[in-house]
């Protein structure tokens, strides 16, 4: 079942922000608020008789673990009042877990085992399975759902027997690739496309130990350069201090208690040990990625989980001085992906052409700022670059916003609401306990 009309509690919350915005003469904002905020349920959504909620990510028939998280988590502020949204929500988490249990390496999910996406990638592929790319933060943003679903309305019914079943997965996989020369994993495709497939026979660049777990590919969906991807450990980290505060006090299990705690420490001490770095004015910030090794990467990636999300994830506060030299080492050339061009300036990504930007990124460095004045002009800034279509792209171009990547992209769309609801101080809290 998919919805064809707007239920009436979204409504009456876009109603309140249309309202907001026309009170801080920003009718604009609106427009594309109610855009995205509505396009999410009208177009992705798919809903079971089995209580589950398939997720699509947008112009892509498959649903991500990570998109479909982001795609959903605005309307947490509305589940706790609205007990179809929030069985909407708890539908999906259940469904998330379930494909987890299935193989908690892969990515993305077909809605059903119909053999559609990758299948001829060189790994484990099952009719489910759309792309098997492993991605650590695959696995963070589900438990990130499942817990803010329940902080936000205090729902527990999406802590069945698959989530118990699929936090173990994760704690396994975690500790599996803290020694990935020992891992099962590997992933190769036939392309010219080198972001798309794993050097080493499938393995990728090799790692020494450091604590953190390795992840082939980023939240781009492309592969890393080296194995250590530090945002997506700091989201590891994070999402750790959920599972022990979970089973610290809604549930007994020592022994998951004991293993996330353990993780968590070793995790976060590997990304203090090996993850800081100097830049080029020899201040000390964080690295995207390391291989222990002694090599690593200053740059950050539009796709969150990223350096600049940091404070957005819950990893530190957006006023840490390491964060805040970090963030303004991003926004320079320093960065190979930071563009500025006559319309726009911000961080894009391997995974599209040279000068495109991501609304994502932008809405995530407005959302990392308690500067009302810079979230303003990010979000004018993102309303003047949608290509007239009132929605958000993937990328666009800084010199010609009408040049973009991905007519339909429900987690940018929802991206921009989410920077919209902060302005006017409606937040998910994302730090635990």
């Amino acid at each position: 079942m998919a919805y064809t009309e707007i239920p009436q509690s979204i409504q009456h919350f876009m109603e309140q922000m249309t309202q907001k915005c026309h009170e801080a003469n920003q009718p604009r904002w609106a427009e594309n608020f109610n855009a995205g905020f509505a396009n999410t349920l009208l177009t992705t959504v798919r809903r079971y008789d089995d209580g589950t909620t398939f997720l699509l990510t947008g112009d892509i028939p498959a649903m991500w673990l990570r998109d479909s998280t982001a795609q959903f988590r605005p309307y947490l502020v509305i589940a706790k009042e609205d007990d179809d949204i929030r069985s909407l929500i708890t539908g999906l988490v259940k469904r998330q877990f379930k494909y987890i249990n299935m193989d908690p390496y892969a990515n993305a999910f077909n809605e059903t085992p119909n053999n559609k996406g990758h299948q001829t990638d060189h790994t484990e592929m099952t009719p489910w399975i759309w792309e098997r790319k492993y991605e650590i933060d695959s696995l963070c943003y589900p438990v990130q759902l499942a817990y803010l679903l329940y902080k936000q309305t205090g729902e527990t019914s999406q802590f069945n027997e698959e989530f118990h079943e699929g936090v173990k997965k994760i704690l396994s996989v975690w500790e599996t690739e803290q020694h990935h020369d020992q891992s099962p994993y590997c992933f190769e495709r036939d392309t010219t496309r080198l972001e798309d497939t794993l050097t080493h026979d499938g393995k990728g660049t090799p790692v020494d130990y450091t604590g953190m777990t390795w992840s082939g590919f980023r939240p781009s969906d492309d592969a890393c350069q080296y194995g250590y991807l530090v945002p997506s450990n700091m989201f590891a980290v994070v999402v750790l201090g959920y599972i022990v505060e979970l089973y610290s006090t809604l549930f007994t299990d020592m022994t998951v208690l004991e293993q996330a705690n353990k993780l968590k420490k070793e995790i976060d001490d590997g990304i203090k040990e090996h993850a800081i770095v100097e830049n080029n004015d020899g201040e000390n910030i964080f690295a995207y990625e390391v291989d222990g090794k002694g090599h690593y990467s200053i740059m950050d990636d539009s796709n969150v989980p990223s350096l600049m999300a940091a404070p957005y994830l819950g990893y530190l506060d957006k006023n840490d001085p390491l964060y805040l030299s970090t963030r303004k080492t991003l926004l320079s050339k320093e960065n190979p992906y930071f563009y500025e061009g006559e319309f726009a300036k911000g961080i894009g990504s391997s995974h599209t052409p040279e000068n495109y930007v991501w609304p994502i990124a932008l809405a995530i460095e407005g959302l990392t700022t308690d500067d009302k004045q810079e979230k303003e002009r990010i979000l004018n800034l993102l309303v003047d670059c949608d290509g007239g279509t009132h929605l958000m792209h993937e990328g666009f171009d800084v010199n010609n916003p009408n040049h973009f990547t991905r007519e339909w992209f429900s987690w940018a769309n929802m991206m921009f609401c989410e920077l919209v609801m902060d302005y006017f101080d409606i937040t998910i809290e994302a730090h635990y306990n």
